[in-house]
């Protein structure tokens, strides 16, 4: 059992008043889950403030207590440690807890707008093909091995994290690869955890209703590359405008990707064809299962990474042109009649626009009909920005909900409406029901068009207020168009 001096060894402790040689049966921040022995760390949260339940947590049973206030009411047998930043400290002290996992394994973290499941899931996959035991965390799920465990956040807390990479240690891991989203970087969710590598996709709009501004959405990931030790590697997109300025206070050595420009590592397209692309490889062909030019760069972020892992060259170049794409990403049925019909989680302006723009040098002669809505709660100010871009890159545009969650589907809508050009807004249809939204665009179509669902992609429900329905874009168009 561990004792609370070893566990704030890390911590950047202001002071403290109690016995340190206390033992510590569990780390926790939800005062529900305290039990007898526990060490309670209170975290001020976007909605509640921890610091008001460290008696309720006393009460269960925690024996110490991380705090960056003293609370009024002192217990003589709880020992109280006052630090700078809670949310930094748990995450230092879930390592130290859990045998600090992450220097057991190669873990390699991506970071950016766009791209980040497709790299994460596609390194996991490449490298379970290459006789490798492997470790995932994504949006998507979460894998121990072959051991699938529920996702529920792109990036998990801090306790939970480290008990998902001790359990890959445990399994005989020897790599795991992750998401590091911005709200986890702010929220120090990766403190304490030892990266090998970081990869940075790409930086345009989302998330400013949590960040407010783009130079602080910036920041947030900038502080992954920071962070990063000299004996790791930061490999970069340098075809973002922001992708070398990740790299420049960075102790990490330094790697580029580009299809643009000169980097370490290069792609190129060479045939485009509906279900597969020839791509070059640093001078090397390769036929490759994905279309698309952000596809181009999520296959060479990988094939980058295998190379600086040491992965030999032709092994990585023989695994990537067996991969397939990610669920929910340009996820491609085609009907009896003849329409096509594809699914993809695009659910910011870029991801839209860049999927657009390959379907339309895709599709031949038919048309293309977009369904999209935007999900509520989140930033509103990137609303009209899709619906632009869906009318600019369709024939036609049906938009429609998300995940309204608690705001009035109705009302995202008109948010997106108000982006439609004046000469588009008859031809744009609003219909609230998802469900409704994709039979009318099964209606609409003929053989040889084109239907986008776009927003959801891999998800399978639907959040209406504070429910979760189930949804599944794929299995509604299949049956509709059956």
């Amino acid at each position: 059992m561990k004792t609370l001096a070893g566990l704030i060894k890390n911590c950047d402790v202001k002071k403290y008043q109690g016995d340190l040689d206390v033992k510590v049966s569990s780390v926790c921040f939800d005062s529900r889950n305290v039990q007898e022995g526990t060490l309670y760390v209170a975290q001020r949260g976007t909605q509640v403030d921890g610091h008001q339940f460290i008696s309720k947590a006393i009460r269960s049973g925690a024996t110490c207590v991380v705090c960056e206030t003293m609370p009024q009411t002192i217990y003589d047998n709880v020992t109280y440690v006052l630090v700078e930043n809670t949310a930094r400290a748990l995450g230092q002290i879930a390592s130290l807890f859990y045998d600090e996992p992450s220097k057991e394994l190669k873990l390699v973290g991506v970071t950016g707008t766009n791209g980040k499941t497709s790299i994460v899931t596609l390194l996991y996959k490449m490298f379970n093909k290459l006789g490798y035991k492997v470790g995932l965390l994504s949006t998507i799920a979460n894998y121990v091995g072959e051991k699938e465990h529920k996702a529920t956040h792109t990036t998990p807390d801090a306790v939970q994290l480290n008990v998902l990479l001790r359990d890959m240690v445990n399994e005989g891991c020897e790599y795991c690869f992750m998401e590091v989203s911005s709200h986890a970087l702010v929220q120090h969710r990766v403190a304490g955890v030892h990266f090998i590598g970081g990869i940075f996709t790409n930086l345009t709009h989302d998330h400013l209703d949590y960040h407010e501004t783009f130079k602080s959405y910036l920041t947030a990931k900038k502080s992954f590359f920071d962070k990063l030790p000299k004996d790791s590697f930061a490999l970069t997109n340098i075809d973002d405008r922001n992708g070398e300025v990740m790299l420049q206070n960075t102790k990490a050595k330094q790697y580029a990707y580009a299809a643009k420009s000169l980097g370490d590592f290069n792609v190129k397209i060479l045939e485009r064809h509906f279900d597969t692309t020839l791509m070059e490889f640093n001078g090397t062909e390769v036929w490759t299962q994905f279309i698309g030019d952000f596809n181009a760069y999520n296959l060479l972020a990988v094939y980058a990474t295998a190379c600086l892992l040491d992965i030999p060259e032709q092994s990585t170049l023989v695994a990537l042109s067996t991969l397939e794409p990610v669920a929910g990403r340009l996820d491609t049925y085609v009907s009896g009649s003849g329409i096509t019909a594809v699914v993809d989680y695009a659910h910011t302006p870029d991801a839209l626009e860049n999927v657009l723009k390959t379907l339309k040098g895709i599709v031949d002669d038919g048309q293309i009909i977009t369904v999209v809505g935007a999900g509520g709660n989140r930033d509103k100010t990137k609303r009209p920005k899709m619906a632009r871009i869906a009318c600019e890159y369709s024939n036609r545009v049906i938009l429609t909900s998300d995940n309204p969650r608690n705001e009035q589907p109705e009302s995202i809508i008109e948010d997106m409406f108000n982006g439609v050009p004046e000469e588009q807004k008859l031809a744009t249809l609003c219909v609230t029901n998802r469900r409704e939204a994709i039979k009318m665009a099964a209606l609409l179509a003929v053989k040889g068009d084109l239907i986008l669902i776009a927003g959801k992609g891999h998800e399978t429900y639907q959040e209406v207020e504070d429910k979760r329905n189930y949804f599944n874009d794929k299995e509604e168009i299949k049956q509709i168009l059956n």
